[in-house]
Formats: structure tokens, sequence, C-alpha cells
């Protein structure tokens, strides 16, 4: 399903910038270009991150620790 039509992005293109490191709007559209056009995705792609924050912290804080 297309997340960002402007850049083409689709929700599985986000989910892998938010598991490769991006945490914020912009770092998603330097990864894949969402949310870099007309902004009418960037909510969505708010509540994307939003809804991984959980396991992102998750897995930096096991990394660490390893």
């Amino acid at each position: 399903m297309y997340v960002c039509i402007c850049a083409a992005a689709t929700t599985q293109q986000v989910h892998a910038a938010i598991l490769s490191g991006a945490r914020t709007v912009d770092s998603i559209g330097d990864r894949c270009g969402a949310g870099t056009g007309c902004g009418s995705c960037v909510e969505r792609l708010q509540c994307l991150l939003a809804e991984a924050e959980p396991h992102t912290r998750a897995d930096e804080e096991l990394s660490r620790s390893a």
C-alpha cells in the first residue's frame, strides 16, 4: 500500500527505513523519499514512527547490551 503518492513510497519501504534507523519524518524522507513532496502523508508517517517506536527502542537497547 502506498503511504506517499508523491514519492511512490510503500508501507514496506517506510518500515524498512524505520528498521534501518530512521527516527524522524525527515530521516524517512532521506531513505525512501516519503514526506518530501506535498506533505499530505506526514501525519501517517508520524503514526508509523510512533507504532514502531517501542520495537525500535527495544532493538537499540539489545544491541547496546550485546
